[in-house]
């Protein structure tokens, strides 16, 4: 890019769905290297609404107007799963870098066709948690032997998600066809996470659940059938050595959320924990050792947002986490920010869960 500032479109910055203004909206505004040149949904009103709240330059009504318009350097992609391909793909075909929530695809296939397509354009996949500035220092004293020989972890997540309730705009994260499950946000999430500070993970064994098979829409009082498993424990493997135990809880009261992620090792350990009702990935994390580490960074944003329901609160911390890396990739010609590689390998890694869950044998 020829000018220094990354002009930035928002596909599905809509004002009434809080993820993006709650996370990509302030996650930007944080950063001088970045402009919100402009947002994309697929209704008039709704685009020039978002423009206004959001002080974007630009609105789209159709998204493919905001990928073709020559002002736009950086598309984003926060809507459903089930219309990545279609964005992404187009983005690609017009020269753009692409951040994308994560999952990236509705399947293995899908997914693997659009990193495929990426070529040597910069990518970024929506697995925001392992940019937090926490889980980064934990990963640094891991790789340099601080804890000695690793012994054992334990990781206990959980979301105010897929419980016995919810609301009809959350159904869609009920149904198979979705391609956004259980599996492939909460879990995705708190694995890409692990792989993060312990190494990818080699071996898996896994059992899924589906505790609450119908779900009271409290918004409209229906009954929605849910489709997916909505509990997972794992036991896995990773390439430093470690083996994790894992259990994410969904349908988990928002006072009582947690995210516990602790590494014993022959000379130490350490702990990462957070409380964030919707997830590790979402809010801010805090790292203990019993060995010394210098303290984290600050995260470039601070997590609040125009239109961030309490629910989003901090959202935008590990979002900007992934906008600053992408940054330095792309003035840098770098590639270190988590792509679409990444997003590849965790979906393989959620076909793999949901593969052991079905056999019972280590995949």
């Amino acid at each position: 890019m020829a000018h220094n500032v990354i002009r930035v479109g928002i596909i599905g910055a809509d004002t009434k769905a809080s993820w993006a203004g709650a996370s990509h909206i302030p996650a930007l505004a944080a950063q001088p290297d970045f402009r919100l040149a402009g947002v994309a949904t697929r209704h008039e009103e709704s685009a020039r609404s978002a423009a206004e709240a959001f002080g974007a330059e630009r609105w789209f009504a159709d998204p493919f107007e905001l990928i073709r318009d020559p002002s736009i350097d950086l598309v984003t992609v926060a809507v459903k799963v089930p219309a990545h391909r279609e964005l992404v793909l187009a983005a690609l075909a017009a020269n753009k870098a692409v951040y994308s929530e994560s999952p990236l695809g509705a399947s293995v296939e899908e997914t693997e066709e659009m990193a495929a397509a990426a070529g040597s354009l910069h990518t970024a996949i929506g697995l925001q948690g392992r940019l937090n500035p926490s889980v980064r220092r934990a990963a640094e004293i891991i790789a340099q032997g601080r804890l000695g020989r690793l012994l054992s972890a334990r990781v206990v997540a959980t979301t105010f998600g897929n419980g016995p309730e919810s609301v009809s705009t959350y159904e869609y994260f009920d149904k198979a066809a979705s391609g956004a499950s259980f599996l492939t946000i909460a879990a995705g999430h708190v694995l890409d996470i692990i792989e993060a500070v312990l190494g990818d993970i080699t071996e898996i064994d896994a059992r899924t659940e589906l505790l609450w098979p119908e779900v009271k829409l409290a918004d409209t009082g229906a009954v929605s059938v849910r489709e997916v498993p909505d509990h997972l424990d794992a036991i896995a493997k990773t390439s430093s050595g470690a083996p994790v135990g894992v259990q994410i809880l969904a349908g988990v009261p928002a006072p009582e959320a947690r995210f516990g992620f602790e590494v014993r090792g022959s000379d130490g350990w350490l702990t990462l924990t957070g409380d964030h009702p919707a997830g590790a990935q979402v809010g801010d994390l805090m790292l203990s050792s019993s060995v010394d580490f210098t303290a984290p960074d600050t995260p470039v944003a601070t997590g609040t947002g125009p239109t961030a329901a309490e629910i989003w609160t901090g959202a935008s911390i590990n979002v900007g986490e992934v906008y600053a890396s992408l940054a330095r990739d792309i003035a840098n010609g770098t590639y270190h920010t988590p792509g679409f590689d990444r997003a590849v390998h965790n979906s393989r890694l959620i076909a793999r869960v949901e593969q052991a869950s079905r056999t019972g044998m280590r995949q």
